[in-house]
Formats: structure tokens, sequence, C-alpha cells
């Protein structure tokens, strides 16, 4: 007689339940592991690059902001003493195109000095 049992008025059979294991040969599994692996690694080195320019910019951007407030820090102390700044007075008579275009040009040579220096760093 056959082994096999009607439930629910479908056919079983005995034996293993489940998926049949697929037949992989193991060398091609252990080289798509390596591959992805690989892969995963490669986007890991990528993603740090990403990371390491963007605190590279991001710290850019404060030491020139520090600059910034110093200037500012500068001139207040200057008009507390009742001193008026040339470049406050330039931007009230409305002569900060040239001189903004005179200073960004100073800037860009003092800057690539200063780069050299590192002015602007982090203990």
């Amino acid at each position: 007689m056959d082994d096999s049992k009607v439930v629910g008025g479908k056919v079983k059979k005995p034996g293993k339940r489940g998926r049949k294991p697929a037949k992989i040969d193991l060398k091609a599994k252990l080289e798509r592991s390596r591959q992805s692996a690989r892969e995963c690694r490669a986007r890991k080195k990528l993603r740090y690059q990403y990371l390491e320019e963007l605190v590279s910019s991001r710290e850019r951007a404060i030491c020139a902001l520090r600059e910034e407030l110093e200037m500012y820090k500068q001139w207040c102390m200057a008009m507390d003493q009742g001193k008026i700044p040339s470049e406050i007075k330039a931007l009230l008579t409305g002569e900060e195109q040239s001189k903004s275009q005179q200073n960004s040009s100073r800037h860009m040579k003092a800057g690539k000095t200063e780069a050299n220096s590192n002015s602007c760093e982090y203990g």
C-alpha cells in the first residue's frame, strides 16, 4: 500500500518538509561571498572618504567664521572707544563694492600664506 496521506483534499507524501536545498557548488558560493565582501569594503571606503571631506570643509567654514567674528569684535571695541572703523565707513557711504574687491584679492593672497601656517588649528 502507498504511504501517502490525504489531508484537506491534497495528497501528501512522507519525507522532508520545506524547500529542497539547491545544490550550489561550494566554491562558487565562497567566491560570491568574497566578491560581496570586496564590494562592501569599497562602499565603506568611499563613505569614509566622503565624510572626511565633509568634516574638512566644515572645519574650514568654522575657521572662516571665527575670523569674521574676531573682526566684528574688533570693530565693536573700536566703536566703544568712539572710533569708526574704515570698513564700516565704507559700508555706510556705499564704497563697499570697490573695497570688497580689493579685500578679496588681499584675502586670497593672505589665505595662501595662512593656509600653509594653519592659523586655525584644533587641539
